[in-house]
């Protein structure tokens, strides 16, 4: 990801239009009216005809532009023919331009990759090509051929489609909605959705950021860019393709596949980001998040003046799966005495149609003393008092922070100067109850997002360790056998060697004789199961037989097996039977747990209802590993059966520990074997006493679809762990922090001593909260790395005694450097130990240079950087401070 020279694309100081024209209609025309309307930098038009635009001179060419100038532009706009647009990049590029937003559109495959190599020497940064181009309204650049300017405002919205960014212009602009940036991304040749996310993420002047997606080019690149976007602020997203037939249409139109709609729906999730479905629903969301976005309300109180609209607020909150709040008794009494006989007593709370300004006023001070909900306030139009009324007099209350009432006021004419003192006053308004309860449920779902994002895993969840070289072996072996479908017995093997309890199994060969033999040592009762490399589905073939008492049983079985499945499947090799104990588990579920790749996300993994009708009910969620226990949890509770599984009747809750280790061993398989393309695990039979693999599959690849590096979230790098002597024959290990670190490191920042926090965070700390330690633990290893150096104590129990992060800007030109160690294990050279493993690393991952800010009287750290090379200077802003600064990388030097 780079954010390099995007400044010079959304607020340059010059602009040049490259194909300007004084023809109506055309794209040079328009893009050319657009910048003259408002922009107030330097604008130059180029064209090889001779013309007049408005009194400015057209160049011929960029070079009579650059002798008049001085220089190039910082900002092209290029709207030319396809094939001119590769050698105008390289004149621009050698003249100094910095960025270029190419609206020409149908380049070949060729031309754009020679565009990309005119453009790489210089860093030149492009948006498009086939792109509408760029608003940036506070600025007055408009360097688009969209139909109209955005009006400024807070909102940025980012658009993979030209015609859907021009829409939703001319519909914001009909309802007062103002931009911070508004732009096409068009084909993303260079600048991206995750360029752009990094960019507009650090922006004063964006408050939320809302996208209109089709398709991910780079998804690990998408989705380390999200994540640290939906932490500053809420990231809001439109995704097109949802059916079958949308995703043919969006890749035909972006020429890029577009992936399962499932899968993006578990990457939003993982990334902390709120999917909406309709562009209604992107700016409804992106308003409630606005001004509503610290309420935390998981229930609604309903107040109105007609049974009618309270009931079809219930009706839509039932509907989106939003409880409405019971009453609490003694709110019910002071509402007796406040209100009419006839009022509802209940929520919703009905106040009678005939309410004046007053019971209104009475009636929402009394409910907002209920401080678990928000109240949704739904008002149909009466002869009896304005609406505007009501308004003036519920803005004062309804107004206070934290945000707790939504508004819709029904009708039109009638309420809109109520709706203009809502919005006006900050309270979120909507014209029907059900768009009001729709935005409340976004609201609730975004949060809960957030949640994972700040969720803390519990320490050392998987308990046993994958045997990973035995697991090599057998994947080996059968690709050396130029198979790629694991027989069930060799898939068990491989789960089990992964930490995944299973059923042992015998396998014999095709001859009944021989499958009672095994019943006899396995103990009745039994399963067996027809063994083929060419039957996938072995129920369908009539493949399994259950619960079999004796041998008689098991003889006729497989004897009527063998004779199904010649039937069914003639051309089927049979390579025998597998005999396996039958499992008979009380108040058992059947569950699945599966994984595939997806094309754009990579590995992907499921869970849910599981058995041999797992289609046909069709109760599942995904989940992008890596997971941890939070992730696998949540991952559990979207699913239907989570409400079985926490137990009913006289029927006990599931083990969920259980479940939560097979789906980390799970994850973890999918990191260490590259080769899995395919896994189920169908049924994994789970009660309360544990969790069980009944049956199994595994398909590889030679291509190794799956492995850490092909996740979209980078895994935990394991590799980089390592292991030093320490004393009294001990021994120091450093390795990366883990989100379930958490206890452990808010541990080692109370053994600090009171000074060495204040030297290492400027300031007298002596506590963190939760949200600040998920952010310490919880990091993105794609773009920031923090080192821990532990060791175990007398009780066996691993300490954190010291602590060293980097994190590196986007371009990954700099990483600035923190470094502390426990108070009591100072002066034994751990800090050096500490810093030397993190310039490595660094180093390694091609950051440039490594910086960091020292207080002038931490005479300890400034002597700790020295000894590693750095150049220590005073701090530019601040004289108690100084400045260090490391190079990481070796100047080239011209070859001879």
């Amino acid at each position: 990801m780079s954010i390099r020279h995007l400044d010079s694309l959304f607020s340059p100081r010059s602009v040049a239009v490259i194909g300007a024209s004084d023809r109506l209609h055309s794209v040079g025309h328009t893009v050319w009216s657009n910048l003259t309307a408002g922009y107030k930098g330097e604008l130059h038009a180029v064209n090889i005809d001779p013309m007049a635009l408005g009194g400015k001179p057209v160049f011929p060419d960029l070079q009579a532009l650059a002798a008049q100038c001085g220089k190039g532009p910082e900002l092209a706009v290029i709207c030319t023919p396809a094939t001119a647009v590769p050698g105008l990049i390289a004149e621009l590029g050698a003249l100094g331009t910095r960025a270029a937003v190419v609206i020409s559109a149908g380049l070949t495959p060729e031309q754009k990759q020679a565009m990309l190599e005119a453009a790489r020497p210089y860093t030149l940064r492009i948006l498009g090509p086939n792109s509408i181009g760029l608003l940036v309204p506070h600025l007055g650049l408009n360097a688009s051929f969209a139909p109209a300017d955005a009006a400024p405002g807070q909102l940025a919205f980012v658009s993979q489609s030209g015609s859907i960014m021009s829409g939703m212009l001319d519909w914001a602009n009909s309802r007062g909605i103002g931009f911070s940036h508004f732009l096409s991304l068009g084909e993303q040749a260079d600048v991206d959705f995750g360029d752009v996310l990094d960019f507009l993420a650090s922006d004063p002047r964006t408050r939320a950021i809302l996208l209109y997606i089709e398709s991910i080019e780079s998804a690990r690149k998408f989705m380390s860019a999200a994540r640290a976007a939906a932490r500053n602020k809420p990231v809001i997203v439109i995704k097109a393709g949802q059916s079958v037939l949308g995703q043919q249409a969006a890749a035909s139109h972006t020429g890029a596949m577009a992936g399962s709609d499932a899968v993006f729906d578990a990457a939003i999730s993982r990334a902390g980001m709120l999917r909406v479905h309709t562009l209604l629903q992107l700016f409804s969301s992106a308003e409630l998040l606005a001004r509503f976005r610290d309420n935390r309300s998981e229930k609604l109180i309903v107040l109105t003046n007609g049974g009618g609209a309270g009931v079809i607020a219930a009706d839509a909150a039932a509907n989106a799966g939003i409880e409405l709040a019971e009453l609490e008794p003694g709110l019910v009494e002071q509402l007796d005495a406040l209100l009419p006989a006839n009022w509802s007593h209940g929520n919703p709370v009905d106040i009678v149609g005939d309410a004046p300004p007053q019971r209104y006023l009475d009636a929402l001070q009394l409910l907002l003393k209920q401080r678990d909900s928000a109240v949704l306030f739904v008002q149909a139009p009466t002869a009896i008092v304005s609406s505007t009324e009501i308004a003036q007099t519920l803005l004062p209350l309804a107004s206070q922070r934290p945000s707790r009432v939504l508004a819709s006021w029904l009708g039109s004419g009638m309420v809109s100067e109520a709706r203009r003192l809502c919005r006006q006053a900050g309270i979120p308004d909507y014209n029907t109850p059900e768009e009001a309860v729709r935005a409340f449920s976004f609201l609730r779902q975004y949060h809960r997002h957030q949640a994972e994002l700040m969720e803390t895993p519990s320490a050392d969840p998987l308990g046993s360790k994958p045997d990973l070289a035995r697991m090599r072996e057998l994947v080996d072996f059968v690709l050396a056998d130029d198979r790629d479908v694991l027989t069930e017995p060799e898939s068990k093997e491989l789960l089990r060697l992964a930490g995944v309890p299973v059923t042992p199994t015998r396998v014999v060969p095709p001859e009944p004789e021989a499958a009672v033999y095994a019943a006899e040592t396995v103990g009745y009762p039994v399963v067996i199961k027809i063994l083929s490399p060419d039957i996938l589905h072995k129920s369908d073939v009539g493949g399994v037989r259950l619960n079999l008492h004796g041998a008689s049983e098991v003889m006729a079985a497989a004897q009527a097996m063998l004779q199904r499945v010649a039937e069914r499947q003639p051309d089927a090799r049979i390579e025998g039977f597998t005999v396996q104990p039958m499992v008979q588990q009380s108040h058992s579920h059947e569950l699945i747990v599966g994984a595939s790749v997806d094309p754009q996300f990579g590995p992907v993994i499921l869970f849910g209802a599981g058995g041999v009708s797992v289609e046909v009910v069709a109760d599942h969620a995904l989940a992008l590993p890596p997971l941890n226990t939070s992730l696998a949890r949540s991952l559990i509770g979207r699913t239907r059966i989570a409400k079985l599984l926490q137990g009913y009747r006289e029927v006990p809750a599931a083990d969920h520990d259980a479940i939560v280790h097979v789906l980390l061993a799970v994850s973890q398989l999918l990191a260490d074997i590259p080769e899995i393309a395919e896994l189920d695990i169908n049924p994994l039979m789970v009660n309360h006493e544990g969790a069980l693999a009944l049956d199994a599959r595994v398909r590889l690849s030679r291509a190794k679809p799956a492995g850490a590096s092909n996740f979209a979230i980078r895994a935990y790098p394991r590799h980089l762990i390592e292991t030093l002597p320490w004393e009294q024959g001990g021994t120091l290990t450093l390795r990366p922090i883990r989100p379930e670190d958490e206890a452990r490191h808010l541990d080692f920042f109370h053994k600090l001593d009171p000074e060495d926090v204040r030297m290492r965070m400027f300031s007298a700390r002596r506590s963190l909260e939760h949200t600040e330690l998920a952010r310490l633990t919880q990091i993105d290893y794609e773009r920031e790395m923090a080192f821990l150096a532990t060791i175990t104590n007398a009780d066996g129990v691993e300490e954190t005694i010291g602590s060293v992060r980097g994190i590196s800007d986007p371009n990954n030109d700099e990483a600035e450097f923190a470094v502390i160690v426990r108070s009591d294990v100072k002066g034994r050279h751990l800090g050096w130990i500490l810093m030397d493993k993190l310039i490595r690393y660094l180093r390694a991952n091609g950051t440039q240079r490594v910086v960091g800010t020292i207080l002038k009287e931490n005479a300890g750290m400034l002597d700790l950087a020295r000894s590693l090379g750095f150049v220590i200077t005073r701090h530019p802003e601040d004289p108690d401070l100084r400045w260090a600064e490391l190079p990481l990388q070796a100047e080239k030097t011209p070859s001879a």
